[in-house]
């Protein structure tokens, strides 16, 4: 049985580079993006990202690891998501650095019976069989850690090049619902951000010069795997004192 969406499957291919930011490079950043970039219509939208993985955490753990190929699962949803409202299906690969990533628009009922083996997320065709296949692959997955950010989207007019910046990224281990709250414990120290760049193929040189002046480098750094990492902290910490 197969479930149609209202929307076309969307395939990407980037390069995503990470950076994180204090209050004042933020800041600094943004006042140097101008001329350059223009934040899009939507303006600061709060995101939710439901993560799936297996009971062993398997997709998390490997992705710590740093391997050259590693994927993931979410569900994301833009605000507070309902039974009825549009949520995206996302499978996301990386591969020696190059971000390969299969999104669907779908709901989250039909997700559901999705991943209880019932079923598809989305019309017939390539884009279907490759998440059908993860599902399968992995059997049995999971929601395991909701992720939580507010985020405002700059665009080069004219050109290719996309950059994020996330304020406040968040996450529970608990309450793993897109539809109850964007509520979460912070992942950042107050007022930090992350900037995302996405490009197809290298960084402008007006941007390297800009991170370069406000000596903003490049980090590994993981949503969820600081939130996974965090989890088995707290977890050897309760057991310490069993």
């Amino acid at each position: 049985m197969s479930n149609t969406t209202d929307k076309p499957i969307v395939v990407m291919k980037r390069y995503e580079l990470k950076y994180k930011m204090s209050p004042e490079q933020t800041a600094f950043f943004i006042e140097r993006l101008k001329g350059h970039m223009e934040a899009d219509a939507y303006g600061k939208t709060s995101i939710a990202s439901l993560y799936y993985d297996t009971a062993t955490y398997r997709l998390i753990r490997t992705s710590i690891e740093k391997p050259p190929f590693k994927e993931k699962i979410r569900l994301r949803s833009y605000g507070l998501a309902s039974e009825d409202s549009p949520v995206y299906l996302e499978l996301k690969r990386k591969a020696y650095g190059i971000v390969y990533k299969r999104r669907v628009q779908t709901k989250i009922p039909l997700v559901e019976k999705f991943f209880a083996g019932e079923g598809d997320v989305c019309a017939p065709g390539q884009i279907n069989r490759e998440i059908t296949t993860f599902r399968d692959f992995y059997d049995e997955l999971l929601p395991a850690c909701l992720i939580i950010y507010d985020r405002v989207a700059y665009f080069e007019p004219g050109g290719d090049l996309r950059l994020t910046i996330d304020y406040n990224p968040r996450y529970r281990t608990s309450d793993l619902d897109l539809t109850t709250s964007m509520e979460g414990t912070s992942l950042l120290p107050e007022g930090y951000t992350l900037l995302e760049i996405k490009v197809q193929q290298s960084i402008p040189l007006w941007l390297t010069e800009i991170l370069t002046e406000g000596q903003i480098y490049k980090t590994s750094f993981s949503k969820y795997g600081e939130a996974y990492t965090r989890m088995v902290r707290e977890n050897r910490r309760r057991e310490a004192y069993v």
